[in-house]
């Protein structure tokens, strides 16, 4: 492999970090101040991603060693085809939840925007260094970073948010201990620390029971952190009751790189054929997701509050994405990470769309969208399109990726894995126009909720241009996204698939 010595991997990382301890002393010097600054962060580690991904496709490795020490003996921070991508995908989704936020902060939470984009930056900051590093006790520093702010940025609302973000701190801390543990394990047999370094060691230890138990927890501890049934219990209220820019934010990204964790500790530090064939974890994974998608879909098509849907949702979401996780063949997990940037994608814009509902109107209840088009079609257009990539229509990336998905689960004759993601998708389709209803068709009272009167001079009171353009950037995304998902797929996934699943052999 040819590598390339760049400091990329570690601006990406430091300078949110270093504008997270800069923030304080500019709120206190000048308020006005700290959204600027922030936003000039996000924007220089979206444009430094975009350098990155270039370089990534040119040399097709970027590494940086701490303290000029090689590894394993220092910690190195490596960037690959794979980890390109989620850089480009998490840094464009902060910076436009970022861009959002503004007036969504002046409203819910007056007079905290110094705490809130202080712990803004340090989520960012870690979520960076999660997707970079090649450390595998590196990677629980930064996996702790984004989840103690995340926690913080939960609970900053106040009332049912507190209680939500308390019982997100006590799961998350208990998938943290299951993945230290495992951390642990892996290296009292081996010595080292460095993924690469355990990739090479770990072949010639595979019937170790110590290394098995490694494994254990470390699965359960990264299911913990990404939600996936039935694990889950921490989400449904932390998406729900979060602030609207914080729902959007750790939506579309916490539970995503929690999901790119477990490819790359599966595939890359570990050898496919241990967790394909000598222990069949894969094949626990695709059955879990499977039953997530179905237990989540149908929670969502129960749910009349906007958020909690959308949350319940996520679980679904997230069920497609480790389905295609083990199914393990390079269809399936190419169909899984393309949903999982595709995801990003679609679920930031819901909630940014519910947030902008939330901003102008105050309703969370569906039944209370009556005539949404009317007064906000621009939210209800962008609305409309995220949820037609997730139901799984064309040429949206929603239909792509649960295409490949399809052909995953073909080549690998699991039939039953065919049926369910044509009957989930049947159930977002349920759930997904039943808020549209509402929105475009203007229902009479149906004896389930409050009548609203319909307007007799429609006058359109969207959100403001700000909140706009983060979410309509977000679904023209997702459908040009579909458009050119052969580009992602090429120069992205195939790399990633070959380094992976390839090493599974003949």
């Amino acid at each position: 492999m040819n590598i390339h010595q760049s400091p990329l991997p570690v601006l990406v990382v430091a300078v949110p970090l270093l504008a997270a301890f800069v923030l304080p002393v500019l709120g206190w010097w000048k308020r006005s101040a700290v959204f600027p600054v922030a936003l000039g962060a996000l924007a220089f580690v979206f444009g430094a991603s975009i350098v990155t991904a270039r370089e990534v496709l040119e040399h097709e490795s970027l590494q940086y060693f701490f303290g000029g020490w090689a590894p394993p003996w220092g910690i190195e921070y490596r960037i690959d085809h794979l980890a390109s991508l989620m850089l480009l995908v998490v840094s464009l989704l902060t910076l436009l939840v970022g861009i959002y936020s503004k007036s969504s902060v002046l409203r819910e939470l007056p007079d905290k925007e110094v705490p809130f984009y202080t712990v803004y930056l340090l989520l960012v900051s870690g979520l960076m260094g999660i997707v970079v590093t090649g450390d595998m006790f590196n990677l629980y520093v930064f996996l702790e970073i984004s989840s103690l702010t995340s926690y913080a940025l939960v609970s900053i609302g106040g009332g049912a948010a507190v209680v939500s973000a308390f019982r997100y701190v006590v799961l998350g801390t208990v998938g943290a201990a299951f993945y230290l543990l495992s951390v642990g394990y892996l290296y009292s047999v081996t010595g080292s620390l460095n993924m690469a370094d355990l990739a090479a060691i770990l072949p010639s230890l595979y019937q170790s029971r110590v290394i098995l138990v490694g494994l254990a927890f470390f699965v359960i501890g990264i299911a913990i952190k990404m939600a996936l049934f039935p694990m889950h219990a921490w989400l449904p209220g932390a998406y729900a009751d979060a602030p609207s820019a914080v729902s959007a934010l750790i939506a579309a990204t916490t539970t995503k790189v929690s999901a790119y964790v477990l490819v790359r500790v599966l595939f890359f530090v570990f050898e496919p054929r241990f967790v394909v064939e000598m222990i069949p974890v894969t094949t626990l994974l695709s059955w879990m997701g499977a039953i997530a998608m179905i237990f989540g879909s149908v929670m969502a098509v129960a749910q009349w509050d906007l958020k909690r849907m959308l949350a319940y949702s996520s679980v679904a979401q997230i069920g497609y994405i480790v389905l295609g996780i083990g199914l393990a063949n390079p269809s399936g997990l190419a169909g899984g990470l393309l949903h999982l940037v595709g995801h990003s994608f679609m679920k930031g814009c819901l909630f940014l769309a519910a947030g902008s509902i939330l901003y102008r109107t105050n309703v969370r209840d569906i039944r209370q969208l009556r005539y949404l088009s009317v007064r906000m079609p621009w939210t209800a257009t962008f609305f409309a399109v995220s949820a037609f990539s997730i139901i799984g229509i064309p040429p949206t990336l929603g239909f792509f990726s649960k295409f490949y998905l399809i052909l995953g689960a073909i080549e690998a004759q699991q039939w039953a894995f065919v049926a369910i993601i044509l009957l989930t998708s049947i159930l977002a389709l349920m759930y997904f126009v039943n808020v549209l209803r509402y929105m475009y068709f203007f229902p009479e009272n149906d004896g389930e909720g409050p009548v609203t009167a319909r307007p007799r001079r429609p006058e359109p009171n969207d959100v403001p241009l700000p909140m706009l353009l983060p979410m309509g950037l977000l679904a023209v995304g997702s459908v040009a996204l579909g458009l050119f998902n052969g580009e992602i797929v090429t120069r992205f996934l195939d790399p990633a698939v070959a380094a992976s699943i390839a090493r599974l052999g003949p």
